[in-house]
């Protein structure tokens, strides 16, 4: 996989025919997935002013720092001019001069910092703004072969660190320890960044984003251990296991986590092409249920995941959209007894074109250390 394959010649141009087509005038892209998407600059978040400006009709800007415009020409992107900006200067007139003609409607990337879209408000007066996912939320939501193949090395690179979990995780060392040999596991294995750890033991483990604490590890203590990070590539991983730590598991728990795992079996085995996002949750969420541990379940089945770790589509009730071959997301239900006990099982799937394909492949059996 190279990288000139993630981000091909015509992605530009693409998400210009879709700004058209939804009634913009443009996209304005500040750092974030969706500028690193068009263009794969992983650009810093700051003060400065970094801008893509995505007419729906001429020249693509990036607007960038003079100080970070080197980094800006060795992202592998193509089809766009860069202008560069100093300290001290204004530079939201230059986002107005990249666009010709009168400015009706913009899309802006969904997690723009309010100061900036204030400062648009200012330099575009009169133009409506909107959701740039609006846009590019159809092009993202399916994978291509290469980001595929890129969720499949983030896959396997994390699978690798839960597969060492035996050399960390033992009774009398504290989450946070444990947590502290995790991250420099992930980026041993080949991520660029730790995204996050949860190393949470019995009753912490009943809450689904624990974290990590002082607290020891317990003699015989389900702890379930969620783990991920971003590879060089830009694309996330995610998997979650539990495991039970140095002696016998509590008294029920085996029986709650073999109903967990039919259950996440069963909802992986259920990813096709057509299925609804709902319905697959509901295949994970009626046997826990049907088992008298609804209640326990106390989150969707799944998100979607690429170059951010939660996107489209999200695996919940609610949401009728049907699966399409190229998404990608999690499969993890859980079971959390308040005050006791947790546990949670995750993969990410991609649904293919007749059903779909895991990718994190370790076991998901109940594993005493």
């Amino acid at each position: 996989m190279g990288i000139e394959e993630l981000y091909p010649v015509g992605r530009l141009a693409t998400a210009q025919r879709a700004t058209a087509a939804a009634g913009l005038d443009a996209l304005l892209l500040t750092p974030g997935s969706d500028l690193r998407y068009l263009t794969g600059y992983d650009a810093r978040e700051g003060e400065r002013l970094t801008c893509l400006v995505l007419p729906a009709e001429g020249e693509p800007t990036l607007i960038v720092p003079v100080l970070e415009r080197p980094d800006a020409e060795a992202a592998p992107g193509t089809g766009y001019r860069i202008v560069d900006h100093a300290d001290g200067t204004d530079p939201w007139p230059l986002v107005r001069a990249a666009l010709s003609g009168p400015v009706r409607a913009v899309g802006l990337a969904d997690r723009m910092w309010a100061q900036q879209v204030l400062a648009l408000r200012d330099v575009l007066p009169g133009a409506a703004q909107r959701l740039a996912s609006d846009v590019l939320r159809e092009m993202r939501i399916r994978k291509s072969p290469a980001e595929v193949a890129a969720l499949a090395e983030a896959g396997a690179a994390i699978d690798a660190v839960h597969l060492r979990m035996g050399q960390w995780l033992r009774p009398g060392r504290t989450e946070r320890e444990v947590a502290a040999d995790l991250a420099a596991a992930i980026r041993a294995a080949g991520h660029a960044a730790v995204d996050f750890v949860i190393v949470a033991a019995g009753p912490n483990g009943a809450s689904p984003h624990h974290g990590t604490s002082d607290r020891p590890i317990g003699v015989g203590e389900p702890v379930v251990v969620d783990i991920g990070g971003t590879m060089p590539s830009g694309y996330r991983s995610d998997c979650t296991r539990t495991y039970v730590a140095g002696g016998p598991a509590p008294a029920g728990f085996a029986d709650y986590y073999a109903v967990l795992r039919e259950a996440q079996r069963a909802a992986v085995a259920a990813v096709a092409p057509g299925v609804t996002a709902e319905a697959l949750d509901a295949v994970a969420r009626d046997m826990i249920s049907d088992a008298g541990f609804g209640d326990a379940f106390l989150h969707r089945t799944g998100h979607g995941i690429g170059l951010d770790g939660h996107e489209e589509p999200y695996v919940v009730t609610g949401n009728p959209r049907p699966l399409q071959a190229g998404m990608a997301f999690s499969v993890e239900p859980g079971i959390y007894l308040a005050g006791r006990h947790g546990a949670r099982i995750e993969d990410i799937v991609v649904c293919t074109t007749d059903g779909g394909q895991r990718l994190n492949t370790t076991p998901t059996e109940l594993i005493a250390l």
